[in-house]
């Protein structure tokens, strides 16, 4: 069971449930807003930054669904990563190219793109201050420096929030194999994903 309690959809202020979709979502999915619907008005202010991160980026969205997998990996958030989001599997996210996020920096089928990426949000998961002068360099040779704000700030959510979901265990509606703590970290890549629609309402 997760470590806070989660409400039911039912339950959940009428704002927040309009904003977020129906109730009828999968409990995978909306697990953390179960969690974050006991603080209504933030829990909104947070779907709305989520959703304008997503709605307004000009990223592939299989880049970005890369790099969110390859930070939940570090951060063992492992709702995190047993979610494949529709508009990056209908983006040509397969799950070959997870499976390369063992080794991303090795994989044949990733991009010098969406490794530079991955490479820029593995960082920020592990050491930050490592990101120096070279590695913006690095970005620049594949995306506008719009991109590279709007990286930054998917980064960041993913890397912040990814962390907090984490120490919130909210396990009980993963598929088996990101349940069984006792053998030790896994990768996004451990079992059939949970594909899910975006919830947020437009």
């Amino acid at each position: 069971m997760s470590r806070i309690a989660k409400l039911d959809p039912e339950a959940w202020d009428e704002g927040l449930r309009a904003l977020v979709g129906s109730p009828s979502g999968h409990p995978l999915e909306l697990g953390p807003f179960g969690i974050t619907a006991h603080v209504p008005e933030i829990a909104k202010g947070l779907a709305q930054f989520g959703g304008a991160l997503r709605a307004n980026r000009t990223l592939p969205e299989r880049l970005v669904e890369l790099v969110r997998l390859r930070i939940a990996f570090h951060n063992q958030c492992r709702s995190c990563m047993a979610i494949r989001y529709e508009s990056a599997v209908d983006g040509g996210l397969e799950e070959g190219a997870v499976c390369s996020l063992e080794r991303p920096q090795e994989a044949a089928d990733l991009s010098p793109a969406e490794k530079a990426a991955i490479d820029y949000g593995e960082r920020m998961a592990t050491n930050h201050l490592s990101i120096d002068d070279a590695v913006y360099d690095g970005l620049r040779l594949h995306l506008s420096e719009a991109q590279i704000v709007e990286l930054g700030l998917w980064v960041g959510f993913c890397v912040g929030i990814g962390r907090l979901l984490a120490t919130w265990d909210i396990t009980e509606d993963l598929p088996a194999a990101f349940q069984d703590k006792a053998k030790g970290p896994v990768g996004p890549w451990a079992a059939e994903p949970v594909v899910v629609a975006r919830r947020l309402a437009d």
